[in-house]
């Protein structure tokens, strides 16, 4: 019988290669409102990241996060739970 062994670390950085893919994938379109947005780190399921710029404190921050980001990434890898914005 053969097992295959998958390393943790690999797996995780595997996972965060995803997120930020994903995410630059996105940029473009906050940049073009005069935004940005960075990956922080991806920790039990759930994605940090920072926005910046104009969306740092835009009213539609909210929107964006939940409808935009966390649902593009959440779409492409199943493990991620939430996306939280850090301030």
């Amino acid at each position: 019988m053969k097992y295959t062994i998958i390393i943790i670390g690999d797996f995780m950085k595997e996972i965060e290669n995803k997120i930020i893919d994903i995410i630059d994938n996105l940029r473009p379109f906050l940049i073009n409102d005069g935004g940005n947005i960075e990956f922080v780190k991806y920790e039990n399921g759930i994605v940090y990241i920072k926005m910046m710029g104009a969306c740092s404190n835009c009213e539609m921050l909210d929107l964006t996060l939940k409808d935009g980001i966390e649902t593009a990434i959440m779409e492409e890898i199943p493990e991620v739970k939430e996306v939280i914005n850090v301030v």
